[in-house]
């Protein structure tokens, strides 16, 4: 007879928290999941900081639940709700740190495309519309091919509203040990820039065109890269001043873009896609993103955005459909908390290392 939802929070009712109460009393139990013997669900800490000093509570929390009847496996994730506190600012940080490294200006003339010695391809992860999940699908493709064994760099091109410092966790700046070359983050297996490893959380970039083509080609030319096999760009939506930036100045590999099923968002990304072939940056394939629903009270499957609509686009222009995933919330709780769900394992990290084996099998990389 399979476990209920109530047997499972009778058990973890038992874990004392070391502040008082338990994982339920505190309402930290979140996307309870039950498939047949399997369990999944996520340990929601208040913030980052707290989360941090739990893992031990996330495995005995898994334990109590493995140790019930009919449960052979058992995945529980750590996030957290709020944010962690915030980096120093450089005019509170120890007198002993490196020379800060000033960031964006105008772009300095270039005699060869813009892509360091040691990055074999450079791919572009693009959308024309916002809100599909791009900066969600890049991160965790990201870990993902890193998990694959591939040398992997994710560069978050998106200069107004970078987020994969959170969707990666980070919680420290990026360094500069003589003010111009950057030493980027490695974070899950990848080595990870933004704009957001220079600034704080809540600062916003307020920047001219110029500006944002400089921050774009000293984020791709300054950074210690190291060797990769790809370097994943998470570009901003939108046909803009970034997209073309990259495209003519740094040697680009291919775009791949992500679309939700919906006719509002493929009337964008059909634009995003029209302005790569403009500039003759191959496509490599579509994504479609929130393609299914599954609730995880019922099991019934359901198209809140429609179905099949970037599979048909992509069969229309004769490129591969790279994936079709789902609208999940362990997904978005994974992110938010800085543990991206490729980095676990279940259905949807199995579905992201699916997605990077079809990467891995168009022979770029």
């Amino acid at each position: 007879m399979p476990v209920t939802r109530d047997q499972i929070l009778i058990e973890l009712e038992r874990l004392t928290l070391p502040d008082g109460g338990n994982l339920v009393s505190r309402d930290m139990i979140r996307a309870l999941t039950i498939e047949g013997d399997s369990v999944r669900f996520v340990i929601e800490a208040p913030d980052p900081d707290i989360a941090r000093k739990m893992d031990a509570i996330r495995g005995a929390a898994e334990d109590l639940v493995a140790a019930l009847p009919d449960v052979s496996r058992v995945s529980a994730i750590l996030t957290a709700h709020g944010p962690s506190q915030k980096a120093p600012t450089p005019s509170s940080a120890p007198s002993d740190q490196p020379p800060s490294l000033k960031i964006g200006g105008h772009p300095k003339p270039q005699t060869a495309p813009l892509k360091p010695a040691g990055i074999k391809h450079i791919v572009a992860i693009g959308s024309g519309k916002g809100g599909v999940g791009k900066s969600t699908v890049s991160s965790n493709l990201a870990v993902a091919l890193a998990r694959q064994g591939r040398r992997v760099g994710l560069l978050d091109a998106d200069i107004y509203g970078p987020s994969q410092p959170r969707m990666m966790g980070a919680t420290k700046r990026a360094a500069s040990a003589d003010g111009k070359v950057i030493e980027p983050l490695h974070l899950h297996g990848v080595t990870m820039m933004s704009i957001g490893l220079m600034m704080d959380e809540g600062k916003a970039v307020v920047w001219r065109g110029p500006m944002l083509m400089g921050a774009l080609q000293q984020m791709i030319g300054q950074v210690n890269w190291g060797e990769l096999d790809v370097l994943l760009v998470d570009l901003p939506p939108g046909t803009g001043d970034v997209q073309l930036t990259l495209c003519q100045r740094a040697d680009v590999s291919g775009a791949i873009i992500v679309s939700t099923p919906q006719d509002v968002a493929l009337l964008d990304a059909r634009k995003a896609i029209d302005m790569f072939q403009t500039l003759k940056t191959p496509i490599l394939g579509l994504i479609e993103n929130m393609s299914t629903f599954v609730c995880p009270h019922c099991g019934t499957e359901s198209h809140p955005f429609g179905h099949g609509g970037v599979a048909a686009e992509a069969d229309k222009m004769g490129v591969p459909l790279l994936g079709a995933l789902p609208l999940d919330l362990d997904t978005r709780l994974a992110g938010d908390g800085g543990t991206p769900i490729a980095a676990g394992e279940g259905a949807q990290a199995q579905a992201y290392a699916q997605l990077a084996q079809r990467m891995i099998a168009t022979g770029l990389f």
